[in-house]
């Protein structure tokens, strides 16, 4: 196993101010303890969350920030309590890498909905030391925030799933919403978009895009399988899919009106919120009482539903489509991911690439 007693460090690439700017850093990892896993970084996925975090978009960040929470890596070390893992293992982190363990949400494994989660960056350790993410070369984890990757999976490929997949799953699952023959829709077509579509097809449901122009178009049917595309600004193309919707996946992470997509939805139909906004959002009310509709939210999901997701993606071969970036293009990946110049998840070869130039 080896001494975890030794204080380590490693490079990340770092934002330094609101400019979101990245350049290497060197920094000390987290004192390590017997319930630890020492994780060699292989590959990490670039989420539209790292962009409003390094910006500073939330009004909420720390620097020196390494972003980067869809982290997959190798075990190089495991503590002397650690029963899940042994070193050799491809594993995945996510979201988050702390909880408090003794709240209603952690009792009933909804560990993300503590309100004393730590956030894998942006956050401070019970140690009191920054986090930082997987834009690095390695990370220190609590056993019960790390994942076994299903063997045959292709780390670059379970990248996004970490953060893009289980966003889709967790509301699915939570929901009721995994049984075939339901009519669902998913609202914009990015990272967690189109891993959307993939699951929701796999799960037997007839899966309607909804985007603001067709552009996407021939990728959602044909490349994704999608079953409908609809714009949103096509009125008779939307008002011919009135009330032929069982849910929404709303994936937009930027401010747009919600009456549109209300009115996709049939009775009792859930329009279930999953990007991250930092404006309010409205509607009118008749539009939701007039159809006793449900406007939710569902963040990421938990440890128990990112294994039961892997699982699911490995039964029915699901991967998501990405474009493979070392770490001195992270700038111009950011920029492009801004701009939604990405199919359809950045994933950073870490491990490929020099962390300190």
């Amino acid at each position: 196993m080896g001494s975890l007693e030794t204080e380590r460090t490693t490079t990340g690439w770092a934002a330094r101010d609101p400019s979101g700017v990245l350049s290497p850093y060197t920094y000390s990892l987290r004192s390590t303890g017997p319930e630890d896993v020492f994780v060699k970084v292989m590959c990490c996925g670039i989420c539209h969350t790292d962009l409003h975090q390094a910006k500073n978009d939330l009004g909420m960040s720390n620097y020196p920030m390494v972003p980067g929470h869809e982290v997959v890596g190798e075990v190089l070390e495991v503590g002397s309590d650690v029963s899940k893992f042994r070193v050799g293992d491809i594993v995945g982190v996510g979201c988050i890498v702390g909880c408090c363990r003794n709240c209603r949400p952690c009792d009933s494994d909804n560990e993300q909905y503590c309100l004393k989660k730590i956030w894998s960056y942006n956050d401070v350790y019970t140690d009191g030391n920054p986090t930082q993410g997987g834009f690095a070369g390695s990370m220190v984890v609590d056993q019960k925030f790390v994942v076994k990757i299903p063997e045959g999976m292709a780390p670059e490929q379970v990248a996004p799933l970490l953060c893009a997949g289980v966003t889709v799953y967790s509301p699915l699952n939570h929901f009721g919403l995994m049984g075939s023959g339901l009519r669902g829709g998913i609202l914009g077509l990015g990272g967690v978009g189109h891993m959307g579509v993939k699951i929701a097809k796999a799960m037997g449901h007839h899966v309607t895009v909804i985007s603001s122009s067709d552009k996407k178009k021939v990728e959602a049917l044909e490349h994704l399988g999608a079953d409908d595309y609809l714009v949103s600004s096509d009125a008779e193309g939307m008002q011919k899919a009135a009330d032929s919707l069982d849910y929404i996946i709303d994936t937009v992470p930027v401010f747009h009106p919600l009456e549109p997509y209300l009115s996709l939805l049939k009775l009792d139909g859930k329009l279930i919120l999953t990007g991250v906004i930092n404006t309010p959002l409205q509607f009118v009310t008749p539009m939701v009482m007039l159809g006793r509709k449900s406007i939710t939210g569902s963040f990421i999901g938990s440890m128990k539903e990112t294994e039961e997701m892997l699982n699911f993606c490995k039964e029915k071969n699901l991967t998501s489509m990405i474009e493979v970036v070392k770490m001195d293009y992270i700038n111009t990946a950011m920029e492009r991911l801004e701009k939604n110049d990405v199919r359809y998840r950045f994933v950073v070869d870490v491990a490929g690439s020099k962390l300190d130039q």
